[in-house]
This record gives structure tokens, sequence and C-alpha cells, in this order.
């Protein structure tokens, strides 16, 4: 169905886009198959990508909070940040774009729509060529920790963000709203003057977006994986050792799923900026399908990150684990809190009472005499005990079974009391 739904699109669309160069995500179809499929890919993208974006940001500010942050770490968020744009700023625009046959999301989104999409990419590719020399500095030495002053890593992301910015800036200055054959389109409208400019601008974006960057990384990480393999095999370079070969090989992984996954969209680049007025234009299915796998670049690097990193791995279930225990002395607190003002004597309460002032206010009929009255009666006494002592009071001091009874004849009963 999606081939058949593209054959017809480009079918339909063939003479128009040969002649016209489309801007903003916008591609106009008659199929509504097409129509449909393509936005329903770019949610089910922006889902996904937006899950797993927030999870990573959040493990790595998580991270920095407990600790100074790190180059890596910091480069990361940048990358995770710049993906994040992607799919809530520019995916939402392409689905918008692709499902209707009019552009009438107004001018200024068409000037800034391929613009912004541009300057994230090259904002990932910049950052990925930093985290490989980052990644080659600590794969150098292990056991030393990369650590730079906030300074640095500040300079490091707005030198990345100012020159990404900067790369596709001639896409903001010519593509325009224009109606064509009564119809609202987003276009490329380059006049006469600019053209031999934007010929050679068709050729250096992607060399100084893509090409150089991915030449760039590759060098550092194949630098960085050698000296990975060099280490020793002593004990305490053991664990440090494992750990810098898994950091390269994951964000090995990253560069290279994003440069497989870039490739078609550079191809269908190249295609448009150089076809010539009778020459073959690009399929549409084509240049939809590479958009879709643009941003589903911004999907595959969280999923990355989850299987191939054990510290991140541990810093999630450490994330999680303080969020719950954060909630949970809130719910506790409000439950304990009646119970611990019970526990606490009251400030009216008397201080014990002495011996001698028990009687006189068991005879005055005092609350303590009928406390200690209640307490007596709480604590039962034994029937041995209670024996023991009614015979001790009943008994005379003078016992019967006297061995010398008659020195005790003349001495008075009183006696035995002193």
């Amino acid at each position: 169905m999606l081939a058949a739904a593209f054959a017809d699109a480009n079918s339909s669309t063939m003479n128009m886009s040969a002649h016209l160069h489309f801007a903003g995500g916008y591609l106009p179809s008659d199929s509504k198959d097409w129509r449909t499929i393509v936005p329903a890919l770019l949610v089910a993208v922006c889902l996904v990508g937006f899950t797993g974006n927030v999870c990573v940001i959040s493990v790595l500010l998580h991270s920095a909070w407990k600790g100074r942050p790190s180059m890596i770490h910091s480069l990361i968020l940048n990358l995770s940040l710049a993906d994040l744009s992607l799919l809530l700023f520019s995916a939402p625009v392409r689905a918008t774009a692709y499902f209707k046959s009019v552009w009438d999301l107004g001018w200024f989104v068409c000037k800034s729509s391929d613009w912004f999409v541009h300057t994230c990419m090259a904002a990932k590719s910049l950052t990925i060529v930093a985290v490989a020399k980052v990644c080659f500095m600590y794969a150098s030495a292990p056991a030393k920790p990369v650590s730079m002053h906030n300074c640095t890593i500040w300079s490091v992301l707005v030198a990345i963000w100012a020159a990404a910015s900067l790369l596709p800036l001639p896409e903001w200055f010519f593509s325009t709203t224009r109606l064509h054959e009564g119809v609202e389109m987003c276009l490329m409208d380059v006049p006469p003057v600019a053209e031999e400019f934007m010929a050679m601008f068709g050729k250096l974006y992607p060399l100084l977006a893509f090409c150089l960057p991915s030449l760039f990384a590759s060098f550092y990480f194949w630098r960085a994986y050698g000296q990975c393999r060099k280490r020793g095999t002593k004990t305490q370079n053991l664990r440090n050792q494992m750990r810098s070969k898994q950091l390269t090989v994951m964000l090995l992984s990253i560069a290279v799923t994003s440069a497989v996954l870039w490739l078609p969209e550079w191809v269908a680049w190249l295609w448009v900026w150089h076809v010539k007025a009778r020459g073959p234009a690009p399929p549409q299915g084509f240049i939809a399908l590479s958009q879709v796998l643009v941003f589903s670049t911004s999907s595959a690097n969280p999923l990355i990150f989850l299987v191939m990193s054990e510290e991140f791995k541990e810093d999630l279930k450490g994330l999680w684990k303080w969020m719950i225990t954060k909630k949970q002395p809130t719910a506790s607190e409000s439950q304990k809190t009646p119970a611990g003002h019970s526990e606490a004597p009251p400030d009216d309460v008397p201080a014990p009472e002495s011996p001698t002032s028990i009687p006189e206010k068991e005879k005055t009929g005092s609350p303590s005499s009928g406390i200690e009255k209640s307490e007596k009666a709480q604590m039962p006494t034994l029937p041995d005990v209670e024996q023991f002592w009614h015979e001790r009071d009943t008994v005379p001091c003078v016992q019967d079974n006297d061995p010398v009874p008659w020195e005790h004849e003349d001495q008075e009963t009183g006696d035995c009391d002193k």
C-alpha cells in the first residue's frame, strides 16, 4: 500500500516537482493514503523519541545535580536536547504539511522550518565530533577523568549552536510562501542573481554539515578504540579499560546510526538541488521516507543509551528510586504527625508526685488518685502473693511452736510491732 501510494503521488506531482523546489517539508499529493501514512509514522516516531529523550535528559540532569557535570555528559545532554527540539517543533510541522494539500501554516513557519531542521542536524553532527574528541581523551587515560571548567563547557556548546545556526542560513533567506496555480505553497524562491551562490551552497552544505564531521568523528573514534585495545591488563586498570571500551562502542554506535539514517536525506538534498530542467526528479516517496528517517534518529539514540550503557541503566534506576523515596515521606509524615503529637506530653502535665503527697490527694479525691486506682485495677495481684501477705498480716508475732515460751510470757503483745 505504501509503495502504491508513493507511486501515485510521484506520478501526480512529477511535472510540478521538476520545476519547483519545495521547502518546509511541503509535498503536494492527491493520494490520501500517502498523506495519512507518513504523518502516522512521524507521530509514532515522536512518541517514542519524546519518551526516550526525556528519560535521558532527566538522568543527566539528576547526575549533574548530584555532582559536578562532566564534559561528555554535557555533550550527550546537548545531543538529546537537539533530538527533543526536532521532535517537538519540526516533526509536527512536517506531519501537518504532509497531511494537507495546501500550505496554511504561515509565512514564518515556511521560512524557518528547513532552517531549524538543518540547524539541529548540524548541531548534532558537531556535537558528535566533540564527543568523539572527548572519548579519545578519556580512552588515552581512563584512570584520569576528563574534567573541564563550566566556562569551557558552555563555550563549546555555544560555539556548536552558533556554527550550526549559521550554516543553513541561506535557506531562511530564500524560503517563502507563494501562490502557484491558485494553491498556496512553501517554495525555495531563488532570484537569478543568487543562483550561482545557491548552487555552491547546495554542494558545500552537505560537505560541512555531514561529510567532514563524520570524517573527523570516525578518525577520533578509531584512535579511541585503538587506545582501548592497547591498554594493559593490570587489575587496577582493568575496570577503567572495560568502561572506556564500552563508552567508545556506545558513542560509535550513535555516530554510525546517525550517519546511516541521515544518508538518504543528503542524497535527496543533492538530487533536488542539482536536478536539471528536463532531468528526472527524485521520487516523492523517497523524499518523504528520507525525512522520516531523519526524525527516527532522534528516537534511536535514547534506545542505544538504554541498551548499551550500564551506567545509564543504574542512573535511571537511581532516579526512579529517588522519585519514589521523595514521594513517600510526604505521605508518611501526614500519617505520623498526629501520632507524634499524642506521644509528646503537654505542658500543663504536673511533675511526678512525692510519696508523702499521695495520701493527701487520695483523700481529696484528686484526678491522680483516680488514675492510680485505675492502674491498680488494671494490674491484678496474683492469688499466691495476695494470700502470702494476708497471712503475714493476720498471724501473730509470737508463734505457737516457740521453743522457749517462758521468755516471752512477760512481754507485751505490742513488742512484736517494734
